[in-house]
């Protein structure tokens, strides 16, 4: 045989095991990064404005079997076509976040008892996670699961603590934990006062500076930057935020009518409607502890009632900071539909 040939043959012998090995590594890569792929992660078009939108009849009934084309939105009065829908009755991840400092410590068992009943009042698919804030800051106590025993062990045996009420950090918290579940709605249901430690730090600043007629309006709670960072989050995200408000953070049962410590309560009760009400969800005020569990159960039907639509503003690459507004239209006439009044373009 020539020699050359048997170089030859080893040669391409050789060749054609780098190519199959070289085959075989970028089949190995490409199976690899699959795997790492998390089932839930969706490309999803960030430009999109998502909204969670209820409707009721005449009689305040909620009506939960409308479809897309009942239907209509508009920003700034144009109208915009309708990019997603999900009917009221698909699952949500939510957050459940508890206030666990100091001014909620001598009602913790009624806390404890409506949070249990709010989670049997949920339907079985959606996922629920605990988290909890406190003096010592904010943590997740059980993640997201719709293993309701486990949550419910996380609620009654877990939740505690005392000092200060890192509420804002507890919502930004919520918001980042949200964005790692896909593309399902998402929601967070918060009980607290509403008296944030940093934010009334604030509070006390401006009203030091003001005269003493001017006290009760010298603070402007929409302007506050720990809220603006929470809604332009939830607003990218659409989340929505139902507060569950406590007594304790009501201005108008302060034992002492000192206008400073009024006006600093009424600006953390405005704080908690402008969390709902620009996130599509609803504030409920406890009036008694004893109604603590009804309300609970009124949040989960309100989360069933609630319709997901998305659609792409008309410039949607412009960040300009103004206020976009918002209206949504029901092809009955009977029906009255209600959602977040607009955004800020950030």
């Amino acid at each position: 045989m020539n020699p050359f040939a048997k170089v030859f043959s080893s040669f391409d012998l050789a060749r054609r095991a780098a190519t199959v090995a070289s085959f075989a590594i970028i089949l190995l890569a490409l199976s690899v990064a699959q795997a790492q792929q998390p089932d839930d992660v969706i490309t999803t078009n960030t430009s999109l404005v998502q909204l969670s939108v209820g409707v009721v009849d005449q009689q305040g009934n909620a009506i939960t079997t409308l479809n897309s084309q009942d239907f209509v939105v508009y920003e700034d009065g144009v109208r915009r076509p309708i990019l997603l829908f999900e009917p009221a009755d698909t699952p949500f991840s939510l957050v459940l976040l508890l206030d666990m400092s100091g001014s909620t410590v001598n009602f913790r068992q009624q806390i404890r008892a409506a949070a249990l009943r709010f989670l049997d009042a949920l339907s079985p698919g959606d996922r629920v996670a605990v988290v909890q804030f406190n003096g010592k800051g904010v943590k997740t106590l059980f993640g997201f699961s719709t293993d309701r025993r486990r949550t419910a062990y996380a609620i009654t045996e877990l939740a505690t603590g005392a000092g200060d009420t890192p509420l804002y950090d507890g919502l930004k918290y919520s918001l980042k934990e949200l964005a790692h579940e896909g593309k399902r709605r998402k929601a967070i249901v918060v009980l607290t006062d509403g008296l944030d430690t940093e934010v009334r730090k604030g509070d006390r600043e401006v009203i030091a500076k003001a005269a003493d007629a001017q006290i009760s309006t010298a603070i402007k709670p929409e302007t506050t930057s720990q809220l603006i960072s929470v809604l332009s989050d939830a607003d990218r995200q659409g989340v929505t935020i139902f507060p569950l408000a406590l007594p304790s953070g009501d201005p108008k049962r302060l034992p002492l009518p000192d206008p400073s410590i009024t006006a600093m309560y009424a600006a953390a009760r405005t704080r908690l409607d402008l969390l709902a009400g620009r996130t599509g969800g609803r504030l409920h005020e406890i009036r008694r502890l004893d109604d603590l569990a009804r309300l609970y159960a009124q949040v989960a039907a309100d989360l069933r009632a609630l319709y997901t639509i998305a659609y792409q503003p008309p410039n949607p690459g412009t960040r300009d900071g103004k206020w976009r507004e918002i209206r949504i239209q029901v092809a009955r006439a009977d029906l009255v539909a209600s959602t977040k009044p607009g955004y800020y373009a950030r």
